[in-house]
């Protein structure tokens, strides 16, 4: 965390107070004039000193201030590149770096007290507590089959039909945990479908992917959470369905409208709805899921 130079004192720091500068100043300058003495006595030398020569020629023009040569063809130095990195770094930002460093340096215990702080925001893994407290239980279709506190969707309490910001819903990472690329729910149930469009409003989605049947062996799977036809609103939630294509017997897609009727803006999602995945196992053929891909 903290910007360091290993050199032939250690390891020296950066700070904001005049003291530490004068350091850094004093340390630059034993630097060179060591590197410098090292130099003469490999001119001196001759011989195998020649080679050292040459190495330490190399080391002591990163200290110079002078115009840097290029290295001969026939010398011993390794040709890494020896260009001063450059920096981007604002003043405001400098300072800003520098300050938090100097405070480090006054507080001993500070950077351990702030790990110990980072290791306490994390998060128990397979926690489900909230979706197993009693106002979430009826939203749940399946008691074995619940959202992690850590990665839980949260809908805005205050534009929810029940003030609740539970939803029985995950967010998935792709590459980004700040920006979870998908979202995996349940089937809605019949009092949930208000909950279902808010969190695909307030998540900005605009493709659902349904991966059961409506009904299944005379079980019901999931509701029907779109209008047959026309439309139908739900809280605020207006839901129009525009188009289905029955695409084959496994899977169709339809088309909807979905407007915020208290802002009035609509939005356009698409629905692929694969029906050939069993409710308790897997397909016996990967083809349908291939051409739903």
């Amino acid at each position: 965390m903290v910007p360091c130079h290993a050199g032939e004192g250690g390891l020296q720091w950066a700070g904001t107070g005049a003291g530490v500068h004068g350091e850094l100043c004093r340390q630059h300058m034993a630097a060179k004039t060591s590197f410098s003495r090292q130099e003469a006595v490999g001119v001196g030398a001759g011989g195998r000193r020649g080679t050292d020569t040459s190495r330490v020629s190399s080391v002591s023009s990163q200290f110079s201030d002078g115009p840097q040569h290029s290295p001969s063809s026939h010398s011993s130095t390794p040709s890494w590149s020896e260009e001063p990195a450059q920096s981007k770094m604002d003043i405001s930002t400098g300072h800003m770096i520098l300050a938090y460093m100097e405070d480090h340096l006054k507080n001993k215990d500070r950077l351990l007290k702030e790990w110990e702080a980072l290791c306490s925001y994390q998060a128990e893994p397979s926690a489900a507590t909230v979706a197993q407290s009693e106002p979430h239980l009826e939203k749940n279709r399946c008691p074995d089959s619940l959202p992690y506190d850590h990665s839980r969707v949260k809908l805005k309490a205050e534009s929810n039909s029940t003030k609740e910001d539970y939803i029985n819903a995950s967010t998935i990472i792709d590459h980004d945990p700040r920006l979870p690329a998908y979202i995996a729910t349940q089937g809605p149930l019949a009092h949930t479908i208000a909950d279902f469009w808010q969190m695909v409003w307030e998540n900005g989605c605009t493709v659902i992917v349904m991966m059961t049947a409506l009904v299944e062996d005379g079980d019901t799977q999931c509701v029907r959470y779109w209008p047959d036809e026309g439309s139908s609103l739900y809280h605020i939630y207006e839901v129009n369905l525009v188009s289905e294509h029955i695409w084959c017997k496994d899977f169709l897609v339809r088309s909807f409208y979905l407007k915020n009727v208290q802002t009035q803006e609509t939005r356009t999602l698409t629905q692929f709805h694969l029906l050939s995945w069993p409710a308790n196992g897997i397909p016996t053929s990967t083809r349908p899921l291939l051409d739903f891909r």
